[in-house]
């Protein structure tokens, strides 16, 4: 029996970083949604509910703590894990992180198989 893909939302403004994303993501069987701005995100949360969400910080209209925050305070959302993934390293912007309700921090540049590890390990999680 074949399990359906699981759907991850990738909130992210840089296209470049998008469409890598989506090809290493989809070639690991993973069906690839995208915003490009923290309203699109979230909204795209409401209509699609994601089994994941991979969340930049610095994005327009809406910050992605702020987005995380939103979603984690929800309760209709706030089971959907989010790896905040962000080229920002200061202990500060962990802290915040993990302060939003984010499950897992990453930072730019990433390993490719370090992002699949902790999607599988997410996605695992909430079985």
């Amino acid at each position: 029996m074949n399990d359906p893909k699981k759907r991850i939302l990738l909130i992210e403004d840089d296209a470049e970083l998008v469409h890598a994303i989506r090809l290493r993501l989809e070639a690991n069987n993973l069906e690839v949604l995208s915003a490009v701005d923290g309203n699109e995100g979230l909204q795209k949360v409401h209509q699609e509910r994601p089994d994941l969400i991979i969340l930049d910080i610095r994005l327009p209209k809406m910050d992605g703590f702020k987005v995380c925050r939103m979603i984690k305070y929800d309760e209709d959302f706030k089971e959907i894990p989010v790896i905040i993934l962000t080229a920002r390293v200061r202990q500060s912007d962990v802290d915040m992180g993990k302060e939003v309700g984010a499950d897992a921090y990453m930072t730019k540049p990433f390993k490719n198989e370090e992002l699949l590890q902790k999607i599988d390990e997410l996605l695992a999680a909430r079985v």
